[in-house]
């Protein structure tokens, strides 16, 4: 063997090395086969780096649905705080099997226990329990966070539930209709509009309408006798990028297998692990979700009447979406905010909190994983969830800063970054999603021909479809699709790879790693880049191509008429207004808080005080909250739940009468001047946690001083009133 390469030079190296590594190129697919025949055995196949131990099995249910609950053991030396709130993680059903929301150490779940919050894990069999549907599974989950809460008596704030991907539109269901069971939601990469993009971006939206509609979906449920293949919502994702699924992903194995074959195999026990959904339950999906778009304009109605109206949700909404992300883009993710919500005051008078968070450059898993480059947003997120908690009602920007040695109150960051929440509006978002009239015309002509094709499919082909269709027929389908021959074809089952196992071994025991001067692993790399560049042409010419043709079809206005769309000037879907019930209830709250601004005592006050000045300020510092929370935990009779209706009633007497509020701080406070000054000093420690006050900060800092420091019990309101900023009033 050593005589070839010997004569030939760097040839004879290259040749020499680049056979051993096909050869353990294949021996790695057999086991990554081997893999996943054993991964499917189990009755519960996961990917979870965590021992858990399971809580609920919903497969005993009443209405039995394929979801489990478990609670997640800490790691050996990681202290768990049981006074803390637990932090509940449920991975997405899109394809693939349960896990990666704990894959790795730095996953979501070991940077909730690092912060040292109890954790549990929601998730799910490879096979759907026979007729579970989705509603099926919101009242599961439901009952999942009854059991968390329950198990956690003495814990401050309502569970923080995280819904990666799929899971995130999903939990946002279950708190639209559940709302007293959920702290905060984290949404990671989570569709929730659907139909926003932008144009030459993201064309994995315009697959609904170049199909036809869903008419393809019940085929694929149909020829799966009843169940809808996993693996056909994979092969989307990995349509989006063929350059890095026909060539990159294995080339790279081969170039590097003495060292990539673990971490391949590892990533592919997740990966390649496909799980099923009933038909009722994809169906569902598709045309209530991914084309009907009905989630973000409150039309979704479940069985037994209830309208699913995300404004309902009472919790902080957290969504953190990248710009690296080509499944669900932040125009999918936040296009929601624009589509539900008309105003600004609108998201305050429903009393809702929304954080969102955009990275520049991390994939769509990465955002799950959290190994590295979004890692310190999970960090930040499970470290000041107490904060989120008490946002006041608004739409804010989660910016990280790095901690630096000159910062602040030192004691008072929590990590490596410190976190602070900046005040957004409405245009905001709108810069990012980029709402187009004329797009949603075309999506919502998809969604009328996506009606008519399925009616059609339904009355004139399933009824054939489904005589043809039994379990063996389904089952041997299934065994040809290419998400599962190649698991057949390299598996152990195939008697040729038994010999390639034996090969592998020699080659192992003899290795020939060829030097990293060889010139032709540079023209090796050169035509790997050369493969790459072709494949990526032809990724954005498909791409070009299929948007192109979406557009001519979907913009023509004959194709509109034809589905029934009426004039351009009208709205092609509904625009969540205030509903006249609404809009009673909320004039009722506000005549309350306006008869209430001069109500309170001393606690108000400071908060009333600290709420003034901080609106003065770039943002909600986490320094200052939490030297807020130090003082707070004096006081033994406040709540975190107390704490959070008392600010929250506080920031709307100052939004509906700033001047009324200020004037009336004077009158609460006590009358004891040495009671006024301590409350004063924890005031200034508060305001100076994130640094000395400096400009309209200061001004109002010293007005407050004024307050607190006045021997009369009241100050007129023209003296409060001549430093006091013009504040956005809440308008019923």
């Amino acid at each position: 063997m050593n005589a070839v390469p010997q004569a030939w030079g760097p040839l004879g190296e290259y040749l020499t090395d680049a056979a051993e590594r096909t050869i353990l190129f294949w021996d790695v697919m057999r086991q990554r086969s081997d893999q996943y025949y054993a991964q499917k055995a189990k009755a519960v196949p996961h990917v979870l780096s965590f021992d858990a131990q399971l809580v609920l099995d919903a497969r005993n249910f009443a209405r039995p649905v394929n979801y489990l609950l478990a609670r997640v053991n800490a790691p050996a030396g990681m202290a768990i705080d049981p006074l803390k709130r637990p932090f509940v993680v449920v991975d997405p059903r899109a394809g693939h099997g349960p896990g990666i929301g704990g894959f790795k150490a730095d996953s979501e779940l070991g940077v909730a226990m690092r912060a040292g919050h109890p954790c549990y894990f929601v998730g799910f069999t490879p096979e759907p329990m026979p007729g579970q549907t989705i509603e099926d599974i919101m009242h599961a989950e439901a009952v999942f966070l009854e059991r968390v809460i329950e198990l956690h008596p003495g814990v401050e704030g309502k569970p923080c539930v995280i819904g990666n991907c799929q899971a995130g539109w999903a939990i946002l269901l279950v708190a639209a209709i559940r709302p007293e069971l959920f702290g905060p939601i984290i949404v990671p990469g989570s569709p929730l509009s659907y139909w926003a993009g932008v144009q030459g971006e993201n064309p994995m939206r315009y697959t609904g309408g170049l199909a036809g509609g869903s008419w393809m979906t019940a085929l694929a449920s149909d020829l799966g006798n009843g169940k809808f293949n996993g693996g056909h919502l994979v092969e989307n994702f990995e349509n989006l990028n063929p350059s890095n699924t026909l060539w990159t992903k294995r080339y790279s194995l081969w170039s590097k297998v003495d060292t990539e074959g673990p971490r391949y195999i590892e990533f592919e026990k997740w990966w390649g692990g496909h799980v099923n959904l009933n038909a009722e339950e994809i169906q569902w999906i598709v045309d209530q979700l991914f084309i009907g778009n009905r989630l973000a304009t409150a039309e979704i109605v479940t069985q037994n009447g209830a309208r699913v109206d995300l404004r309902n949700i009472r919790s902080p909404i957290v969504c953190f979406c990248s710009k690296g992300d080509n499944i669900t883009p932040p125009q999918q993710a936040l296009g929601w905010i624009v589509d539900l919500y008309g105003s600004d005051d609108d998201v305050r008078a429903c009393g809702q909190t929304i954080v969102y968070a955009v990275h520049e450059s991390v994939g769509h898993l990465g955002i799950f994983v959290s190994g590295g480059v979004a890692k310190k947003e999970h960090q930040e997120f499970a470290s000041n969830i107490d904060l989120i908690d008490v946002l006041p009602p608004g739409l804010y920007e989660a910016v990280m800063t790095p901690r630096t040695a000159e910062a602040a109150s030192q004691e008072a960051i929590t990590g490596e970054w410190i976190v602070r929440f900046e005040p957004r509006t409405l245009d905001d978002i709108r810069t990012i999603v980029k709402p187009d009239p004329d797009n949603e015309r075309r999506f919502a002509a998809v969604r009328r021909v996506s009606e008519i094709n399925l009616g059609l499919y339904r009355a004139l082909v399933q009824p054939f479809v489904k005589a043809a269709i039994n379990d063996q027929s389904a089952e041997w389908l299934r065994k040809l699709d290419h998400a599962e021959l190649p698991f057949e074809l390299f598996s152990e089952r195939n008697p040729l790879m038994k010999q390639v196992a034996q090969l592998a071994t020699q080659v192992r025991e003899q290795r020939h790693p060829i030097s990293s001067a060889n010139p032709w692993l540079q023209w090796q790399a050169m035509v790997s880049d050369g493969i790459v560049a072709a494949l990526d042409g032809y990724r954005d010419l498909r791409d070009a191509t299929q948007e192109k043709i979406f557009l001519a079809i979907y913009s023509s206005p004959i194709v509109q008429a034809m589905v029934g769309l009426g004039a351009t000037d009208e709205s092609p879907r509904p625009r969540p207004g205030m509903a006249p019930e609404r809009i009673a209830l909320i004039q009722e709250r506000v005549a309350q808080l306006r008869a209430r601004v001069a109500e309170g005592g001393a606690r108000e006050a400071a908060i009333r005080a600290l709420l003034y000045i901080g609106m003065a300020g770039a943002g909600v510092d986490e320094r200052a909250f939490n030297v807020l929370s130090q003082i707070r935990a004096q006081s033994s009779d406040l709540t975190l739940e107390a704490f959070k209706l008392t600010l929250r009633e506080q920031y709307f007497s100052l939004m509906l009468d700033p001047e009324g509020a200020l004037a009336a701080i004077p009158k609460m406070l006590p009358p004891d001047m040495n009671e006024r000054r301590r409350m004063l000093e924890a005031v200034r420690r508060t305001v100076h946690a994130i640094g000395a006050a400096t400009g309209e900060r200061a001004e109002r800092l010293a007005q407050i001083e004024e307050l607190f420091c006045s021997n009369e019990n009241a100050v007129t309101t023209r003296s409060a009133s001549r430093k006091t900023r013009r504040l956005t009033v809440v308008k019923a």
